[in-house]
């Protein structure tokens, strides 16, 4: 076996694979330009390290359990002109997660709260924050469930675990008041110690009634307030856009 099919071999064990892969096309290149052995050997190894993280963060993503994968650039913030878009592009660079604060979307359905909660989300996992996304539904299912096989204590660790929780439609079902006091239990875990992200349709005034008990609805949003920015959607739905469109051009087209 020649030396260089060694070389191959030994990157091949070695699972540098795009190093192995750059290697043949990169050898005439060193030849021709007379590159330094150090310099070559770095931009492989820079080829390797960048072609790992794509991987991790594509595995992160894959975990996160999105509901779709959307990003800030695919917003139409034109359409929603309440947001602070500057806000967002600044809540992307992900230093509220480094802080340990929380985000709060408030507004009525099909306004683009998840979008927005997921592009966090996908930003924070590109970077491998291990990042979960949970309806709060689902959410206060799985620990009423771990509740009564006397799970909880572990289901309580597995979800205070995340650098970034993102919890979705808080307030579109009546939580009763164990849910209530199992959300709180959770969302006390990771107060101070990690981020948590949730959208609501509902005013935090009106929370006492979505979790059937006023004290442990105000715990709950004091947790979640303290350290947090909160950002109100008061523009039209996503949602009837396109239909809003349809009937306009259909108007046109009778008239």
């Amino acid at each position: 076996m020649s030396t260089y099919n060694k070389l191959l071999n030994n990157l091949e064990i070695l699972k540098l694979e795009k190093f192995r892969s750059f290697l043949p096309n990169f050898l005439e290149e060193i030849a021709k330009n007379e590159i330094p052995f150090t310099d070559a050997l770095l931009k492989l190894t820079e080829k390797e390290l960048e072609f790992r993280d794509e991987r991790a963060s594509k595995i992160q993503i894959s975990v996160s359990a999105f509901p779709f994968e959307k990003t800030l650039s695919d917003f139409d913030f034109d359409f929603q002109p309440s947001i602070n878009k500057a806000q967002l592009l600044d809540l992307e660079s992900l230093r509220f997660i480094e802080k340990k604060e929380n985000i709060l979307f408030f507004g009525p359905s099909g306004v683009g709260k998840t979008h927005l909660a997921v592009a966090l989300g996908v930003a924070a996992a590109k970077k491998r924050y291990i990042t979960y996304f949970i309806s709060c539904h689902d959410l206060i299912m799985q620990l009423n469930k771990a509740h009564a096989e006397n799970r909880l204590e572990a289901k309580l660790k597995h979800y205070a675990k995340y650098k970034l929780l993102i919890i979705d439609e808080i307030g579109y079902l009546p939580i009763d008041k164990q849910g209530a006091n199992l959300l709180f239990q959770l969302i006390n875990r990771r107060y101070e110690k990690n981020s948590t992200i949730i959208t609501t349709n509902q005013p935090f005034s009106k929370w006492g009634e979505v979790f059937s008990d006023i004290t442990l609805a105000n715990a709950i949003l004091d947790r979640l307030i303290h350290h947090s920015s909160i950002i109100k959607i008061t523009g039209p739905s996503y949602r009837l856009k396109g239909k809003v469109e349809l009937l306009e051009v259909r108007k046109n087209n009778n008239h």
